[in-house]
């Protein structure tokens, strides 16, 4: 059965710092400890598993896919070396590998409406009406729509920035930690997500245009210039 994607965060620690209960864990881990590396396992299965179904939009997939990332942290925790968060390093391994399968599959990106909900916080999809307060029939039609409409936006961007729209608005990671598991520069990764961010409202604006009966119009998130003769 998969893990429940709405539960996503390793759980709360009560001892203290859960990044300092990861590293001794993986500590563990790494000295032989196997109910240390079942434990540390147990805590990122629902988030790695979150990760790889928004990457990949299919749950069979993402199911499978976050069993390829436990096995490579397993076989690459012993050049875990703490100097950066254990999540850090386990969202990186599991980024790669939804990255290495849509770029060697050549997926067709396909949305996922059955899927689970895109969205959380910030400008991402939801109800926010008041808190305990269900929407409306219409509002919950309304709903559906806008996340499918976003769910097709994101399968239809390019994987490495449909992997920097879940990391930032979905895992919500500071923008430290989205530099370092995708391996990018720091000082690109503001303008990177607004460039995805961009193509992402172009594909959902054509969408719509499509929806509504008219021939989508062609959009370019970024304008190409042109080689120097």
């Amino acid at each position: 059965m998969a893990p429940d994607p709405r539960h996503s965060d390793p759980p709360h620690d009560p001892a203290g710092d859960p990044d300092e209960h990861d590293l001794r864990l993986a500590t563990a881990a790494q000295q032989g400890d196997r109910a240390a590396l079942a434990e540390l396992l147990a805590r990122y299965q629902d988030r790695l598993y979150t990760v790889c179904v928004r990457m990949l939009g299919n749950r069979q997939t993402a199911t499978d896919l976050t069993q390829d990332a436990f096995v490579r942290l397993i076989q690459g925790l012993g050049s875990f070396d703490g100097k950066s968060r254990f999540s850090t390093w386990a969202i990186r391994v599991t980024m790669n590998a939804c990255l290495t399968h849509l770029r060697g599959a050549r997926l067709r990106r396909h949305a996922s409406l059955d899927g689970p909900e895109r969205g959380g916080s910030g400008d991402r999809p939801g109800w926010s009406g008041e808190p305990g307060v269900e929407p409306g029939p219409d509002q919950r039609v309304q709903l559906s729509e806008r996340r499918g409409l976003v769910a097709a936006g994101l399968d239809l961007l390019e994987p490495d920035q449909r992997a920097l729209l879940i990391l930032r608005d979905v895992q919500d990671l500071p923008y430290e930690q989205i530099a370092a598991a995708l391996d990018i520069p720091l000082g690109t990764v503001k303008s990177r997500i607004f460039r995805a961010r961009l193509a992402l409202r172009g594909h959902i604006e054509s969408l719509q245009r499509g929806r509504q009966g008219a021939p989508p119009e062609p959009f370019q998130a970024v304008p190409r210039t042109r080689p120097n003769p």
